[in-house]
C-alpha cells in the first residue's frame, strides 16, 4: 500500500488572497493583562506623580 499524503497548502494562498490579507487592526490602548504586579504599580505612581508636575508647569507658564 502506498504512503498517504501528509501536508500541502495548494490552493491556500489563493483562498487567502480572495478576501485580501489584512494587517491586524491597531487598538490606541493595548491592554496591561498579564503584565508585570511591580511595574504596573510603578506606572501608576508615575502616571500620578506627572499631573502634579503639570499643574506646576501650567501655573509657570500662566504667570
Amino acid at each position: 500500500m502506498a504512503k498517504s499524503k501528509n501536508h500541502t497548502t495548494h490552493n491556500q494562498s489563493r483562498k487567502w488572497h480572495r478576501n485580501g490579507i489584512k494587517k491586524p487592526k491597531t487598538h490606541r490602548y493595548e491592554s496591561l493583562k498579564g503584565v508585570d504586579p511591580k511595574f504596573l504599580r510603578n506606572m501608576r505612581f508615575a502616571k500620578k506623580h506627572n499631573k502634579k508636575g503639570l499643574k506646576k508647569m501650567q501655573a509657570n507658564n500662566a504667570k
